[in-house]
């Protein structure tokens, strides 16, 4: 959203913006050689409806894509590619695709650790939540992927700048895969991925044999509260590989929040996963200290077993793409002694 003091500016940035690409788009299509895409709503279906046509003589194509905020015609392959949320960066380096703007990182600022390698040159946009529109434009973008989580409000700001598709979701990482792939008429690449996806999910399962049905918690201490986690990008790839939790830490809700250390004893699982962000000097990690130095806390299963592994909050949390799953399955072969 852009401040109330810039409106204006914003608004007059985004019609010069749009004249110019009216004015210069045969153009730049010709020398995007595209071939469009699709965007999916809430479950990206691989099944969503797309029309396309033959519009030139080099089989340069324009789909309507269907989305979760509408349909969006998209031509040929973009090439200045913008992402307005972490998982949609994340899914467009898995597809070969480095981005011309990206927001910024939660943490790790300006990119997580674990992708800042291949962000060299990217425009920062600044917060998730609101994305500097004026850097956006001066970008020429021709697709801009965002959210209806974060971007509901902006939507026709960002359709006027460059076609734009929408995920319903951040964190559904296969969600976020499928409608990248198909708006940056990255297909081939999308199988690829998920070819090597599905070899190792199948590798890591068949390793855990009967470990699987050992039951993983997971807990997040911030400033004030602990949460035990339900739902979510850890939680969904966790039971993507079929890892059992614990009856009463799975639901429809994204968790619970725990205010009291009376009730440490529902964290209870045999095996914990703590995804306390560490690199926040806001009193979070001195909250964990109070909590996991409680007579309740040494009770708890996964405790007297040494089962309590501390994850990267930035792979297990904040970065919900396919990268960051491919992450997640690296570091589960270390914590249950597997071997790659």
């Amino acid at each position: 959203m852009v401040r109330p003091n810039r409106l204006s500016l914003m608004l007059g940035a985004v019609i010069l913006a749009v004249l110019t690409l009216a004015g210069c788009q045969p153009q730049q299509q010709a020398g995007a050689s595209p071939e469009p895409a699709t965007a999916g709503a809430k479950e990206a279906s691989a099944t969503a409806p797309v029309s396309s046509a033959p519009v030139s003589a080099d089989n340069q194509l324009v789909r309507s894509v269907k989305h979760a905020m509408g349909t969006t015609e998209i031509k040929g392959t973009p090439k200045r590619v913008v992402t307005l949320f972490q998982g949609a960066t994340d899914a467009s380096l898995a597809l070969h695709v480095k981005p011309v703007g990206a927001v910024e990182a939660w943490i790790e600022q300006p990119w997580y650790n674990y992708i800042r390698a291949q962000m060299d040159g990217v425009t920062n946009l600044g917060s998730e939540n609101q994305p500097d529109l004026e850097k956006l434009v001066a970008l020429q973008p021709d697709l801009i992927i965002g959210s209806k989580t974060r971007d509901e409000k902006i939507y026709d700001q960002l359709s006027a700048i460059a076609p734009t598709v929408m995920l319903e979701e951040v964190h559904i990482w296969k969600d976020t895969l499928h409608v990248s792939a198909e708006a940056m008429n990255k297909q081939e690449e999308e199988k690829q991925f998920l070819s090597e996806w599905d070899r190792k999910a199948a590798d890591f399962k068949a390793k855990m044999g009967d470990k699987l049905k050992q039951e993983a918690g997971i807990v997040d201490f911030r400033v004030d509260h602990a949460r035990i986690v339900y739902t979510g990008f850890s939680a969904l790839v966790l039971q993507e590989l079929g890892v059992a939790r614990p009856a009463s830490q799975r639901g429809t809700e994204w968790g619970v929040q725990l205010t009291s250390k009376e009730n440490i004893p529902q964290m209870d699982a045999d095996i914990i996963f703590d995804q306390t962000s560490t690199t926040r000097n806001d009193g979070r990690l001195d909250l964990r200290k109070a909590w996991t130095e409680h007579p309740l806390w040494k009770q708890l299963k996964a405790v007297k077993n040494k089962q309590v592994f501390e994850v990267d909050t930035a792979v297990w949390n904040n970065g919900s793409g396919p990268l960051a799953a491919m992450e997640m399955v690296d570091d589960l072969y270390g914590f249950y002694g597997l071997t790659k």
